[in-house]
């Protein structure tokens, strides 16, 4: 029985757009396996069929697909724009061929920023994407790094929908501790606060920035984080909340009775969104999630609806036509 089920919620009354759920091309498992072996993670798999069936049993109407990984070893520049451009086409496949079910972040191969605009307007222009994804960070290289200014530019001056995702921080994990699980919250943290001390949300309006897992430590350290504005001459901790306070969030196997208030009592209004990450963490692992969203006794009038979809409708307006 489906967790909406059990708790008397007809799938067919949900319809979720989840803004967080990944492709897995042919060419990339044994890459990715690999990857997640070395995390201490479990190797997802993928294919349409079961994405589709997936996501029927979740009551979700469209799943945004983007590839959660490096595109390659670090250095390897041309090896990187290669296998964005195969992910990222493979990807715009799948969604052509189900628009109604599928949307499409295209993968960015930064920290090579001449690749990565390249690609950016490739899968805008030519593939029809719905916006781009990067990494929490780029071979050590944080989001707020001067040198990546030029992509924010041109993703802001086409309002871009700009996926996080989080990814290992530099340095070696703690042993027995699944870095998906402790380091991927710290990340998403630590590049949210590098590009708001940065200045990167209020520079550039047109950026629409979604952070995962309800932006990792964010929501629930964000007083503590916008005291780093004093360290700055002229910054104050309200600026640097407010510049936090402009980006998005999902939900992805987080909603959990402390992490869901605390993100609904930091985000700002209408940037909270539905995410599941399939299959990179597995399905069984999330009804509970999924149950506690729908069974949160404080929504206000309409806030459950807009969380489900009507906010990512908002920034992904043509995914409107498929309730």
């Amino acid at each position: 029985m489906d967790a909406c089920e059990r708790i008397g919620v007809r799938p067919v009354d949900v319809r979720r757009i989840d803004v967080h759920q990944h492709v897995i091309p042919p060419d990339r498992v044994r890459a990715l396996a690999e990857r997640a072996a070395a995390l201490g993670w479990p190797a997802p798999s993928w294919d349409r069929q079961g994405a589709l069936a997936m996501m029927d049993r979740r009551s979700i109407a469209t799943g945004l697909l983007s590839y959660a990984a490096p595109l390659a070893a670090p250095g390897d520049v041309a090896g990187a724009r290669t296998s964005a451009r195969y992910v990222n086409e493979f990807t715009a496949e799948q969604v052509k061929d189900r628009p109604d079910r599928f949307g499409h972040f295209a993968a960015l191969p930064l920290p090579d920023v001449g690749g990565a605009l390249a690609e950016a307007v490739h899968a805008l222009d030519e593939l029809g994407a719905d916006g781009v994804m990067v990494l929490s960070n780029a071979e050590g290289r944080y989001l707020g790094d001067p040198e990546f200014e030029p992509l924010w530019a041109e993703l802001d001056a086409r309002t871009a929908v700009v996926l996080v995702h989080p990814t290992a921080p530099p340095g070696a994990p703690v042993p027995g501790l699944p870095s998906p699980l402790v380091d991927f919250p710290y990340d998403t943290a630590r590049t949210a606060l590098h590009l708001a001390l940065a200045g990167i949300p209020g520079r550039y309006p047109g950026l629409r920035i979604i952070l995962p897992h309800a932006g990792g430590f964010l929501p629930y350290a964000a007083h503590r984080f916008a005291s780093a504005a004093r360290l700055r001459p002229d910054g104050t901790p309200q600026d640097l909340m407010a510049e936090l306070r402009r980006f998005y969030f999902d939900t992805a196997f987080c909603a959990g009775p402390a992490s869901l208030p605390s993100l609904l009592a930091f985000a700002a209004p209408g940037h909270v969104l539905y995410g599941s990450d399939f299959p990179m963490v597995p399905e069984e692992w999330c009804g509970g999630f999924d149950e506690a969203l729908e069974a949160y006794p404080h929504w206000s009038d309409g806030q459950l609806h807009a969380v489900r979809r009507g906010n990512a409708e908002l920034l992904v307006p043509r995914l409107a036509a498929h309730a």
